[in-house]
């Protein structure tokens, strides 16, 4: 007799493994590879010296040895962040969107997608050209890497520079509001990103068939307990 197989969710390393290991290091995106991860979610600024960093705020003192926002600081030099090391052990340095582009691209890793968070507060001309360049520097990058990518806007004054400069990037939209995600972002996006507990009420079960109807890809953030792992794998989404 066959059996019947139900599609579960796809399952995405939120800053990596995050639980266990500093949050957004090679540490954590390399644990959550060898976790089993369908892919990692990470988050980009833009260095004073123009240089694309995974870090998730908009300053280092958080989580890191060092202070200042980033836009602020330079990557480069005896005082920069490219010295900077986490709080939490074990100590990591901050890693560039090149040293994690290079880590998908290892043979063994060419099956992991990669969800880039773009924070609202860079500048998304200067930031989308460099994450190009890196990009486009890898031998045939449009079929092994490209299709890989996601990108997580927020802002809808990010749209445009996206599809000039990364058109062959798939967007989602990141939101806490359902009506943020309907009256800016809808009509550009192949994926929405939502807050779990938005999900969680009569408006939000609207919004999860109007997804279906679209046939577009819903991502759900962030899922850390089996009961809600239970509840989003309910539908056909991507939680991390």
């Amino acid at each position: 007799m066959t059996e019947l197989k139900r599609k579960l969710p796809e399952c995405w390393g939120h800053r990596g493994a995050s639980a266990r290991f500093p949050e957004n290091t090679m540490a954590s995106f390399e644990a959550a590879i060898r976790d089993g991860v369908d892919g990692i979610e990470s988050d980009v600024h833009l260095s004073k010296d123009g240089v694309v960093i995974m870090f998730h705020d908009p300053t280092l003192h958080r989580t890191t040895d060092y202070t200042g926002k980033i836009n602020d600081s330079n990557w480069y030099g005896p005082d920069g962040m490219q010295n900077a090391r986490t709080k939490k052990e074990p100590k990591q340095s901050i890693p560039t969107f090149i040293e994690t582009l290079a880590l998908l691209m290892k043979p063994e890793n060419v099956h992991i997608h990669f969800n880039i968070d773009i924070k609202p507060n860079n500048d998304p001309e200067k930031l989308f050209q460099l994450m190009h360049t890196a990009i486009s520097a890898y031998p045939q990058w449009e079929t092994l890497l490209a299709p890989r990518i996601l990108l997580g806007i927020w802002h809808p004054r990010f749209l445009q520079p996206a599809k000039d400069i990364l058109p062959y990037c798939r967007r989602s939209s990141i939101a806490f509001s359902l009506w943020v995600v309907r009256t800016h972002l809808w009509d550009h996006v192949d994926c929405v990103s939502v807050w779990y507990k938005v999900l969680a009420s009569r408006e939000g079960q609207r919004f999860r068939e109007d997804v279906k109807k679209a046939r577009k890809k819903l991502l759900v953030f962030t899922v850390n307990q089996p009961e809600e792992f239970a509840e989003v794998s309910q539908q056909r989404t991507t939680s991390h």
